[in-house]
């Protein structure tokens, strides 16, 4: 009897610790905005964002895009690359709706790099998973655009910087 009721003493106060000051209130609304983020992706993409990997690589003359399929998917590998290849081609164009989409606003450095199309080279690599995009500028103000609209990708995709992030 005095074991429970030392116990049930544990208890109520454990209860009445403060709460966990880790647990951020913001932090729900961040999970709920990346989920969100992952299932647009996925629409866009063509594959599930939750078992890709994205990078986003700022580089002196430009920048890189990869997205791979973490596990062997022939299929999946070969969806991303249309969707890369796709989107060589809307950016060049100055088509910038997709990015828009799945981040549900307008996304930073895109302006630009639709204004300075003709100054932006795109190009699409294969990748054993999946494929990588090329963005290479000389013009200093695409260029800020694109280190711009990558540090955004990075941040909100939650993905690396470089192939081994």
């Amino acid at each position: 009897m005095r074991l429970t009721s030392l116990f049930m003493g544990l208890i109520l106060v454990a209860c009445d610790l403060p709460p966990d000051r880790s647990a951020s209130p913001d932090r729900p609304a961040a999970d709920q905005a990346f989920a969100e983020v992952q299932t647009r992706g996925a629409t866009a993409m063509g594959v599930n964002q939750y078992t890709s990997r994205h990078v986003f690589e700022s580089l002196p003359d430009g920048g890189r895009i990869e997205l791979e399929r973490e596990l062997e998917d022939s299929a999946g590998a070969d969806q991303i690359n249309r969707h890369m290849r796709d989107i060589a081609e809307r950016f060049a164009s100055g088509d910038f709706a997709l990015p828009g989409f799945v981040h549900a606003r307008a996304v930073p450095g895109t302006a630009v790099m639709a204004a300075r199309r003709a100054a932006i080279a795109y190009s699409v690599e294969t990748l054993p998973r999946g494929a990588a995009l090329r963005l290479r500028t000389s013009d200093p103000a695409a260029l800020a655009a694109i280190h711009e609209f990558l540090a955004f990708q990075r941040q909100d995709h939650h993905a690396g910087g470089h192939r081994d992030s």
